[in-house]
């Protein structure tokens, strides 16, 4: 049985140039595999130099329009575009607010693109009745809305410009939310300053995530559109049941795409072309590359400081790379002599997750001794969960094995609480630990990618009650997702509790697997239980799955 397709509307314009505004609202709907009912709201006479001629659509027939899909193929999500004049947004509102009280247990979202102006130049698109339209109808409305920097001061009354420090814009988008929006993405292509000549970079304001969406730019004069299929795709996204943080993360990989995809068509600049598949991976020759956690598809978020000290993010490590152990077991245990155990059965690479109990707020000190010795003496790479101060204090003994290293591992609050001294301290010290971070989410996956982290944990794979957490399970597919698209080793962590889960998903080839239950036996069992646990993992790596790279699932 087919499985019905998102719907989604896109209230916008006609390009008679085919670049922009309706069509290449249908070409990224295509590349989400969503189904798109375009909504003529203007009227363009354009091609490829310019808009010549603009005309909104009559109110009566884009009632019309909207009446009719009304009655047979309400949305998920409307998508809004070049609207024309005062009485359209006002028609919109409306049907937003009539289709949410009619279905509230679809909770209708709204993106608004708002069209002010044309990228490739000619008469203005919109007047102050426009603009007073917008504050007072649709911002109060708005699920997303997805401004350039001169569109976003517009909206505020502000001088349309692209200039300007970027400490400006954090301060634009929270002025935006103020007025109702919900999350707002203040887009940075049509951006001049220094470092936007090599790299995009997105403000993104969400209630999941707050920060810089920074990937390369695509050196191409062929941009026609990609305004509309980055909302677009954000749109599509929401529909398919991503919340808005993640939505943007998949509609910055689209436009990517779509801009590496452009092409001439007249003699200004050619539209951009969405096309479905865009997720397959990083491709070289033609052919996707297997799965080497290249990441350069994948923008990655900054969450600290200015644009300009690190928007030049490597496709690698910033930390000591990590090594995946040979029998691809990531153990994780809650005390130094635990450490001691599960190293003298065999495994090599293990993480202490201790919690500081107030009967003996002294222990962690003992525990992180011993577990450093052991490592040290066998080889192996210690990862310290949370207490990264107390850790980098501890010096491991002179005779260190050659293959010991010492990594520090950090929750998403956790890396969000450091502090830009914390953060500098840390960064001091990168050339002598790893550094891993979890990730639950496309955001946090991009905020992992920006830190140059040397590791990163995508979980949880299963349903899992080690801890209580609001996220979906991953699943093999969103594994895979992860392992294709991230910038660094991928390891899977959550549920994974007998020699079969960990088969299974060892198939998709993560660095390494985390097992935390799977290692409860007694110390003189556990040889044997690292023993069949290496053995799954050794028999799931030989029955490599290599299936179709497509869409993550919805993980909140």
């Amino acid at each position: 049985m087919t499985v019905p397709r998102p719907l989604i509307w896109s209230i916008a314009g006609l390009d008679t140039a085919g670049g922009a505004g309706l069509s290449a609202d249908q070409r990224a709907a295509d590349a989400l595999g969503v189904h798109l009912c375009p909504v003529v709201a203007s009227l363009t006479a354009q091609h490829s130099l310019g808009v010549q001629a603009m005309q909104a659509t009559e109110p009566a027939w884009l009632e019309a329009q909207l009446r009719a899909l009304a009655d047979d193929l309400p949305p998920r999500v409307i998508k809004t575009g070049l609207l024309g004049s005062a009485a359209a947004i006002r028609t919109v509102a409306r049907w937003v607010d009539r289709l949410r009280a009619a279905h509230p247990e679809r909770a209708l979202a709204l993106v608004i693109d708002p069209v002010l102006g044309a990228s490739a130049g000619g008469r203005p698109l919109s007047d102050d009745a426009v603009l007073a339209a917008y504050r007072q109808e649709l911002l109060p409305r708005a699920t997303l809305i997805t401004p350039n920097r001169a569109e976003a001061r517009r909206l505020l009354g502000q001088d349309a410009s692209h200039d300007g420090p970027d400490q400006e814009i954090p301060e634009l988008a929270a002025a935006l939310r103020q007025l109702g929006a919900h999350s707002v993405v203040i887009t940075g292509g049509d951006a001049g300053n220094r470092v936007a000549s090599t790299h995009c970079l997105d403000w993104i304001d969400t209630p999941q995530a707050q920060g810089w969406l920074c990937g390369p730019r695509v050196p191409t004069r062929h941009h026609h559109g990609s305004g509309c299929t980055f909302a677009t795709g954000a749109a599509a996204a929401l529909a398919l049941g991503h919340g808005p943080a993640d939505a943007l993360v998949l509609a910055h990989m689209l436009t990517h795409h779509a801009l590496q995809q452009g092409y001439a068509a007249g003699r200004g600049a050619g539209p951009v072309q969405a096309q479905a598949g865009f997720l397959a991976g990083v491709r070289q020759g033609g052919a996707p590359l297997p799965c080497l956690g290249l990441g350069r598809d994948l923008p990655w978020q900054l969450t600290h400081g200015q644009p300009e000290g690190n928007a030049a993010a490597p496709w690698a490590p910033l930390f000591r790379p990590f090594s995946p152990p040979a029998n691809g077991l990531y153990g994780i245990v809650d005390s130094g002599e635990r450490i001691e155990q599960v190293l003298a059965a065999g495994l090599r690479c293990v993480q202490l997750r201790h919690k500081i109990r107030v009967s003996a707020p002294d222990s962690l000190e003992q525990h992180l001794k011993r577990s450093l010795e052991a490592a040290a003496q066998t080889g192996a790479h210690l990862f310290i969960n949370d207490h990264w101060r107390e850790a980098l204090e501890i010096r491991a003994p002179a005779q260190a094995h050659p293959a010991y290293a010492l990594g520090l591992h950090l929750g998403q609050e956790d890396l969000l609480a450091l502090s830009l001294h914390d953060r500098a301290t840390l960064l001091a010290a990168r050339e002598r630990i790893m550094l891993g971070l979890s990730s639950h989410s496309l955001w946090e996956l991009a905020r992992a990618a920006g830190c140059g982290a040397s590791a990163i944990a995508c979980g949880p794979v299963q349903a899992t009650t080690t801890k209580d957490m609001p996220w979906r399970p991953q699943g093999e597919d969103n594994l895979r997702w992860w392992i294709t698209h991230s910038p660094a080793p991928v390891l899977a962590i959550g549920g994974l509790l007998n020699p079969e889960d960990l088969s299974r998903f060892a198939a998709h080839q993560p660095a390494a697997l985390c097992v935390v239950r799977a290692l409860d036996a007694p110390p003189d069992a556990l040889p044997r239980t690292v023993q069949h646990l290496s053995e799954a993992v050794h028999a799931g790596r030989l029955s490599l799955v290599a299936p179709r790279i497509g869409l993550p699932h919805p993980v909140l």
